[in-house]
């Protein structure tokens, strides 16, 4: 992940300034434990000015509002409580080449500052401190105490220290020529160590834009250069400072990233904040995606695995009892035969009431006939009651292993992210099991329960121009055959295998084509626990013959009147690559 540098940061500082101040702060809300947002609002616009201190993606830019859930953070009600209705008077880095930003607060444009908000962009060392006119910490969102860092503690109450500077000389653009080379050539080494070693306020990132501009490669050593390369290299060095000095950014994405440099860019962004906000939205989304659906997929694996455990040994106690018949059918033997009994027999062998062939019974030799009988019979009924006992139980966890089954596919179908609405579905599973209690719920971050999840359906479109809904997860599945399914639609779901709900969109008076029920059929075939086959069965009924058991765990569902089409999850596959 691309960290934001410090000449970032200036593009995004200025801009800021540019277009955002003066502005008074109206509401403060934490998104996550490493995220806030300050409502601003100016004379023609209103905005939320995203800060976040997360280790591999601090930054700070206008982003998208929050979500409509609970805050449950006191970071962001002591920024409320000491900020609301002020004004945003300044946006500037602290000191040059310092990657510090100083939010200024006060009661109006030109008035005392009162408050400052310091937003530490340092990698794993970023932090957001609120202090007073005093210099006097207020609260911070990591506080570092003197255990943790000898050097630079960050407590309330305790004075604001900035970092401590960096070494190196700072850049500056009436440098000569002669003198910026002699310092980067200093030593020999890799060009892009050099400039690192050299000087402060340059990152990786910006060396690499710049010698790639230069036509070189940033590992190259310098003793390798040519004097047209120096000369190519301090050409854009100055381009660089010059951007700087004027605020002339020019935003956009490269290969592999992003850039506010004119170089290297294959597209062009509007502003910073959008390049920004785009940015590190998609690339947290991106981490969190991966974290969450690699955690989902363990604690079901998991959870399946010990179903399985218990399964099998409740089939093994069912094995066992289908011994009472035989332990009766003993016992009736021997009380027919109590005659043949005699004091101190270990076993006797009678012949089979109907077959006629030798049975062998085993007999305590310190009973008599009729307790042994007796004893067989006692036996006979333990193993009846336990089946009786077993026979639910076994059905039950059967049930749950179904159910965790269906949950499975439905993580296993989003299976790459491609957009908010996947991680959006991924979270959906996840509240899901805590509200089944299969996971613990977070101390932040929980969803609302009643929260619609409509926008997030996969939609398509059938041959005839039909809509195709397919629920992500059995949240989205429920919801759509029991909430959305009319009474023209015709539901579709892959027969007997966990799979998504597929709702064909159909209105009065019409009749769908043998290829609209294919493509639909494709589809309950594709996003199945049997996408990796040639065919699948389908079966599609109309909704009104969907029921949902008294009961039942999200996305269970039962059927009748319904009809087989085979499916063929190769062909939505197909047809989803040629639409991307």
């Amino acid at each position: 992940m691309q960290p934001v540098d410090f000449t970032t940061l200036t593009a995004a500082c200025s801009e800021l300034s540019k277009d955002w101040i003066p502005a008074r702060l109206e509401q403060v809300y934490q998104r996550d434990r490493y995220t806030i947002l300050l409502a601003l609002r100016t004379l023609d616009r209103r905005g939320w000015l995203e800060i976040s201190w997360h280790p591999q993606a601090a930054h700070i830019c206008i982003g998208t509002p929050p979500p409509r859930q609970p805050d449950t953070f006191t970071f962001s009600q002591q920024l409320l409580h000491q900020l609301n209705g002020l004004a945003l008077t300044s946006c500037r880095p602290v000191v040059p080449w310092e990657r510090v930003v100083d939010l200024q607060f006060a009661r109006r444009p030109g008035e005392p500052v009162l408050w400052h908000v310091y937003v530490e962009i340092m990698g794993k060392y970023s932090n957001v401190v609120l202090t007073n006119t005093a210099n006097e910490i207020t609260t911070a969102a990591h506080q570092v105490s003197p255990q943790k860092s000898s050097v630079r503690p960050i407590q309330t109450g305790q004075s604001y220290e900035l970092p401590p500077a960096l070494t190196g000389t700072a850049p500056a653009l009436d440098e000569p020529f002669s003198r910026w080379q002699e310092r980067v050539s200093l030593v020999p080494s890799a060009l892009k160590r050099c400039l690192l070693k050299s000087y402060r306020g340059i990152s990786p990132t910006l060396i690499e834009a710049i010698a790639q501009a230069a036509d070189l490669d940033p590992e190259q050593s310098t003793d390798s250069l040519t004097t047209e390369d120096w000369q190519q290299l301090f050409h854009y060095w100055q381009a660089w400072l010059q951007t700087l000095a004027t605020a002339q950014f020019s935003p956009g994405w490269t290969a592999t990233g992003y850039t506010v440099l004119k170089w290297n860019a294959i597209q062009p962004v509007a502003s910073v904040q959008e390049l920004l906000n785009q940015y590190y939205t998609n690339q947290l989304n991106r981490q969190e995606f991966s974290q969450l659906q690699y955690q989902l997929s363990q604690k079901i694996q998991s959870l399946l695995a010990k179903l399985q455990q218990k399964i099998d040994s409740f089939k093994a106690r069912l094995q066992q009892s289908d011994r009472a018949d035989s332990y009766r059918q003993q016992a009736d033997l021997l009380m027919a035969h109590l005659q043949e009994w005699l004091p101190g027999m270990k076993s006797i062998t009678l012949a089979d009431f109907e077959t006629g062939e030798p049975i062998a019974i085993a007999l305590n030799p310190e009973k008599n006939a009729i307790q042994n009988a007796q004893g067989l019979y006692k036996q006979a009924g333990k193993l009846k009651r336990a089946r009786g006992a077993v026979e639910p139980l076994l059905a039950e966890v059967e049930q749950e292993r179904d159910y965790l089954e269906q949950v499975e596919a439905a993580v296993a179908q989003v299976d790459k992210y491609q957009s908010t609405e996947d991680l959006e579905a991924l979270k959906e599973i996840r509240e899901e099991l805590i509200q089944q209690k299969y996971l613990k719920a977070p101390d932040y971050g929980r969803r609302n329960a009643n929260e619609d999840s409509s926008v997030n359906f996969h939609r398509y479109s059938t041959p005839s121009g039909f809509e195709l809904l397919v629920g992500r997860n059995n949240r989205q599945n429920d919801q759509l055959t029991f909430r959305v399914a009319g009474d023209y639609d015709l539901w579709f779901h892959a027969q007997e295998i966990p799979g998504s709900h597929v709702l064909m969109r159909v209105t009065p008076g019409a009749e769908p084509e043998e290829a609209d029920l294919q493509f639909a059929a494709d589809f309950a075939a594709y996003y199945s626990r049997a996408r990796q086959s040639d065919r699948v069965p389908v079966i599609y009924t109309e909704p009104k013959y969907v029921y949902k058991p008294k009961g039942a765990k999200p996305g269970i569902a039962i059927y009748k009147q319904e009809q087989v089409i085979w499916g063929q999850p190769l062909q939505a596959e197909q047809y989803l690559q040629q639409s991307n």
